[in-house]
């Protein structure tokens, strides 16, 4: 029998959107890159950090994901997405920084469809 190379490349998740519009344009100014765009699917980055923006979103479907980022400073993101003026713009909710007990200082941001996002930086 031939060896498989059963080796992953990566992995992102699908995040649904009920406006795609209005959710690409949310990523965008949050700080992702929009590499590609087609067939109701956008391919979003930053770094090594990746994402597949679907067209389309059950009812609730969005509460039902939360994606974690890890980043090198947590502070940094919490002030550039607090100046972007996403909470406001779009109507979304976003917390202050907390130290957690599993040694991760994070806050919570809520996208327009509702899916949370745990942007989080490694403590010691």
């Amino acid at each position: 029998m031939e060896p498989r190379n059963l080796t992953p490349v990566e992995i992102k998740a699908f995040i649904p959107a009920r406006d795609y519009a209005l959710s690409k344009q949310f990523y965008a100014d949050m700080g992702f890159t929009l590499a590609s765009d087609g067939g109701g699917v956008a391919y979003f980055h930053r770094g090594h950090a990746a994402f597949l923006l679907q067209d389309g979103c059950a009812e609730g479907a969005g509460r039902l994901l939360t994606m974690h980022l890890l980043v090198e400073d947590v502070d940094a993101w919490w002030t550039q997405l607090s100046e972007a003026d996403l909470p406001r713009r779009y109507g979304v909710k976003m917390s202050a920084v907390h130290q957690q007990p599993w040694r991760m200082r994070d806050f919570v941001l809520e996208d327009p469809s509702g899916v949370t996002w745990r942007i989080a930086q490694n403590t010691d």
